[in-house]
């Protein structure tokens, strides 16, 4: 599927737990040969380390591989401009590059106008610091604000099974040609159904779980998070899962 210009394989990794230690480093060069093209991380993450971990393992970000990084998190005035340009220029030491294929406002923050936060993005992206702009954890309304600032090919949003208060927000993104990334994909849970649909797959939860977001929606693109390449192949091999209607509404 396409994220703004670039295509990706609709499965990605969320990096949320990522330390920089040599056997992580060897995890993320695992994780791109095995086929992963969305690689989920953020300024906050670990203090620092997950970005600094992909910017040692990638060096410089390569051609088809999609980095998102996000910034703006943390409490009140971690919006302002000034805070998301030192974030900005931080995310792009760690990880090794002149450009962030996709960078996000990671929350609207409660001080600062949503304008003003994206203002300052929008001026990486228009010197080709940044490739493409996201936002996260937002409702419809501010998604159309955002893009009267910048262009938003990606919106990031708590989604799964178990929790789907953002129903709108997906068809929105399906209807407006946006990708969808929700996190926590695995979060939750699906009670016997679940469990007799996996079974008769031969799949696991968590597979049949991916499965189901990728039926969901079209723009759909789940980054669940692991430490482990045997649990990554895995997530990977859920994009080949094709779930009936009755299986689908069963879980729905």
């Amino acid at each position: 599927m396409n994220v703004g210009d670039i295509d990706v394989a609709r499965i990605g990794l969320g990096t949320n737990r990522l330390t920089k230690t040599a056997e992580n480093v060897a995890f993320v060069k695992a994780a791109v040969t095995a086929g992963v093209q969305m690689i989920d991380t953020a300024h906050s993450y670990t203090g620092g380390e997950s970005e600094e971990t992909i910017g040692a393992a990638l060096s410089s970000i390569p051609k088809g591989c999609m980095v998102a990084t996000k910034g703006g998190i943390g409490g009140p005035g971690r919006g302002r401009p000034e805070a998301l340009r030192d974030e900005i220029e931080q995310s792009l030491r760690r990880l090794r590059t002149d450009q962030i294929p996709l960078y996000y406002l990671h929350r609207v923050d409660p001080q600062t106008p949503l304008e003003e936060s994206l203002g300052a993005i929008k001026e990486y992206r228009d010197r080709g610091k940044i490739r493409h702009v996201g936002i996260s954890e937002v409702g419809i309304e501010q998604i159309e604000r955002a893009r009267k600032v910048v262009p938003i090919v990606a919106v990031q949003n708590q989604y799964n099974l178990s929790e789907r208060k953002y129903e709108a927000v997906v068809d929105y993104c399906a209807k407006e040609g946006i990708t969808f990334i929700p996190f926590f994909p695995l979060r939750g849970g699906g009670g016997r159904e679940l469990d007799e649909i996996a079974e008769r797959h031969g799949a696991t939860r968590q597979q049949v779980m991916l499965a189901w977001l990728l039926r969901r929606s079209p723009v759909m693109l789940p980054i669940p998070g692991t430490l482990s390449l045997q649990h990554l192949r895995e997530n990977l091999a859920a994009s080949n899962i094709d779930l009936t209607d009755a299986e689908f509404e069963a879980l729905r």
